[in-house]
């Protein structure tokens, strides 16, 4: 956990802008959740822009990255997890404590009021804290889906893949399509880590275990099943400080060009906070 205390003073200090690019290693669908079906097409299609262009909302990537953190840090337990909502089938169960140095409540924010426990437990929710960390939608590389690619596709920028469930007793088949963007499709992202104190600096090493946990894991649906696999590269690292904002200065440009590697080697230099001034 952090070195941040209840007594721990939040003053503006700076942001890292992080920047790349997230290739496909295999089809990937964050589902659009459309309520009606187009007659010939996917029953679950991807989302898609207001021009029809698949992306990868930020709020996806936000929330993989931190159920992936809850889950290696050992926070996806009864104790440790809040309702955010208890209807039958559709609960949704994440972490929040009122400890001052959880990493996971810093990075991506806590909400104050009365909550339920997982356990049972009704506890009162501290003050909210600001969430560090904003990550914004990801848009196609439009480009990066070749004229060669396209020749094999359904659509212009997506495939459709044919899934089937099969029912052990009777062997009666139900089967899916599913909308994909195809592997080597790449979007570019953009993070955001605010600085709201000298606590906050060592934070950025927890977003990259985040980043690599995902390398191997899965984003969207269908994960398990080889949907989601996805890379990081091309990575860009600055620092905007106060003066940036304030009076026009320049920013700071600590990685250019970088894989999640070089990236982390930086994070846990030990002059790595003395940088952020």
């Amino acid at each position: 956990m952090s070195s941040h205390t209840a007594d721990t003073a939040l003053t503006f200090l700076g942001k890292l802008i992080l920047e790349g690019e997230i290739q496909c290693q295999t089809g990937l669908h964050i589902g659009a959740g459309k309520g009606s079906l187009e007659i010939g097409g996917a029953d679950n299609p991807v989302v898609k822009d207001a021009f029809g262009i698949p992306y990868i909302p930020g709020s996806s990537l936000r929330g993989r990255l931190r159920s992936l953190l809850e889950q290696t840090l050992g926070l996806a337990v009864p104790s440790e997890l809040i309702y955010l909502s208890k209807r039958k089938g559709q609960e949704v169960r994440i972490h929040q404590s009122d400890r001052p140095d959880d990493e996971i409540c810093i990075l991506f924010g806590r909400n104050p009021g009365r909550v339920e426990r997982v356990s049972g437990e009704a506890v009162e929710s501290p003050r909210a804290t600001p969430a560090r960390l904003t990550i914004y939608d990801a848009p196609l590389v439009v480009d990066s889906i070749t004229p060669q690619m396209r020749e094999n596709l359904d659509d212009e920028l997506t495939e459709v893949k044919s899934e089937n469930a099969v029912d052990r007793i009777t062997s009666q088949a139900n089967p899916r399509t599913l909308e994909r963007v195809p592997s080597g499709a790449r979007f570019r992202f953009r993070m955001v880590l605010d600085v709201l104190c000298e606590e906050d600096k060592p934070l950025l090493a927890r977003l990259i275990e985040g980043l690599r946990l995902l390398e191997d894991d899965a984003l969207g649906g269908g994960g398990s099943r080889g949907n989601g696999r996805v890379a990081f590269s091309g990575l860009s690292l600055a620092w905007r400080g106060k003066e940036y904002y304030a009076k026009g200065g320049a920013e700071s440009s600590l990685l250019s060009g970088a894989d999640l590697a070089a990236l982390q080697q930086l994070a846990s230099a030990e002059d790595f906070a003395a940088k952020l001034a």
